[in-house]
């Protein structure tokens, strides 16, 4: 079971619509679901760039955001050095809409719960592992 939100996510999340602010914290609770079921260690939740982050010792961060300009949609960042995107976009072309090296973005009502999601975030939470395998081990 996820810890509870910590006051600064928590003031972060709360200046979203409530459908957002749902899909969101499904996100983070699949977040240290992934980690949890993995062994992966603690998740440090934490506000960069005015975000939510989530990160473990053998990953990369990951933030979460909804934006006033995309209303009926969510982002996830990533760290725009990595190899995540390009990947993502190469294995998952219809499931999200990429921008750039650093961010997909998914519909509020698709859900958290798909499992294209499931899969890029773990690895993600893996990244450190997995970074040499062709396709991120994908």
């Amino acid at each position: 079971m996820p810890p509870k939100l910590s006051p600064d996510i928590e003031a972060i999340f709360s200046g979203y619509p409530q459908r957002a602010q749902h899909t969101l914290m499904c996100v983070r609770n699949l977040i240290f679901t992934l980690a949890d079921e993995q062994k992966l260690g603690p998740v440090t939740e934490s506000v960069k760039w005015g975000e939510a982050s989530f990160a473990v010792k053998s990953g990369t961060p990951i933030r979460l955001d909804w934006k006033a300009e995309a209303p009926d949609e969510v982002v996830i960042f990533f760290h725009c050095q990595t190899h995540l995107i390009a990947t993502f976009r190469e294995v998952y072309p219809d499931d999200f809409v990429y921008s750039g090296n650093r961010a997909m973005s998914f519909a509020l009502n698709q859900g958290a719960a798909h499992s294209p999601l499931a899969h890029c975030l773990s690895v993600a939470l893996n990244y450190q592992r997995v970074k040499q395998l062709p396709l991120l081990g994908m």
